[in-house]
């Protein structure tokens, strides 16, 4: 028995030092897999003015491409970028391992985040709408009006009230007045034509009630047609006055009713969906923006910072932005799921979009203090 207890302390006295070797490689592993590689890395980069720009000599600029220069040379980084063409080759290659990292003008959502990481949000923003900077023509406002929603609504509103008020003369009058007698067909015929004509003060006098009730109830809607009237009119009017003055979009709400654009697979088109807003999907903003110069869209929407770079470069004597900013995102750099790179980048931005100098980065871009 003794014998057999020396074995095994021989054997716990041989494998603790295996056992120490083993965490202290386990732990330099895990250590080493936390830091960036030393070897250049691969950043894909795509045009998203005013993020992302290439010059004329190749070289590029921008928000995001000025932020990864200081996040490189602060973390000491070596890196090199390549050019992708679409905003889902730049996430599939990254997710993929071809690229290190994509610096461009991306939202970080769910379904993103499913397959990439992203680092810390470095800007917050939103959707914007672009609209026609000229007024819309009287006609166009008329036509708009008259087959909107809430006019067709407000229609069937009076008609709805007149057929009530007919209702009620023909059973109070039909026996005791022969204007409104002779059958049902006739007698309510009758009855919905006089309230038509007591609604719009067009009554001849040849149709009148009779009895005490019939004349209340009169005198009643002649007054309350008078204020329904008075209302839809000063409504209808209104509307044609704000939307010469204003456009036919002022807000987010009056999207649902407009001829409203979008770029094809972007976040936008989610929001639109999701809010059963009926829209147009372009290849590019270039292309929204084009049609509304075209006076074929009333409302272009797409991320804000961006469209208002575009307008104001390109589209300044046909476009203009909307003072309203919805639908919250943020903008990351994206990269391979466990990556590296995460920590040191966070670190750096951090640190970075809390100075003066992210500040002067954004005013020289954006106009942004």
């Amino acid at each position: 028995m003794h014998g057999s207890f020396r074995e095994t302390s021989l054997l716990h006295s041989c494998l603790a030092p295996l056992l120490c070797l083993g965490l202290l490689l386990t732990g330099i592993g895990e250590a080493n897999s936390q830091e960036p590689p030393q070897r250049e890395l691969v950043v894909a980069t795509k045009e998203a003015a005013p993020f992302s720009m290439k010059a004329p000599d190749g070289t590029w600029r921008g928000i995001s491409v000025e932020l990864w220069h200081r996040i490189a040379e602060q973390a000491k980084l070596r890196y090199r970028f390549v050019e992708e063409p679409t905003v889902q080759g730049l996430l599939q290659g990254t997710a993929a391992g071809r690229y290190d990292a994509s610096v461009a003008a991306l939202t970080i959502t769910a379904e993103r985040e499913r397959m990439l990481d992203f680092s810390h949000p470095f800007y917050l923003s939103g959707l914007g709408i672009a609209v026609p900077s000229a007024s819309p023509s009287a006609w166009t406002l008329i036509v708009r009006t008259l087959t909107s929603v809430g006019f067709v609504q407000a229609i069937l509103a009076l008609i709805g009230l007149t057929l009530a008020v007919g209702l009620l003369i023909w059973f109070l009058e039909r026996r005791h007045n022969e204007d409104f007698g002779g059958g049902a067909i006739k007698g309510l015929g009758t009855s919905i034509w006089w309230s038509a004509e007591a609604m719009t003060q067009a009554s001849t006098g040849y149709l009148a009630p009779r009895t005490g009730l019939g004349r209340a109830l009169a005198v009643l809607w002649m007054v309350a047609s008078i204020v329904a009237i008075a209302v839809f009119t000063a409504s209808v009017t209104s509307t044609l006055t704000a939307g010469k003055l204003q456009g036919l979009v002022t807000t987010v709400g009056d999207l649902a009713s407009a001829r409203v654009g979008a770029v094809q697979g972007s976040s936008t088109e989610e929001y639109l969906i999701s809010r059963r807003i009926s829209y147009q999907r372009f290849p590019t903003p270039h292309d929204g923006l084009t049609a509304i110069r075209n006076g074929t869209l009333d409302a272009f929407v797409y991320d804000k910072p961006l469209l208002a770079w575009i307008v104001r470069e390109q589209f300044s004597s046909s476009a203009a932005m909307l003072d309203v900013t919805f639908d919250q995102q943020m903008y990351g750099i994206a990269l391979p799921l466990g990556s590296g790179l995460r920590k040191p980048i966070d670190v750096v931005m951090l640190d970075t979009i809390q100075g003066e100098w992210w500040r002067q980065t954004l005013f020289t871009y954006l106009g942004e203090r």
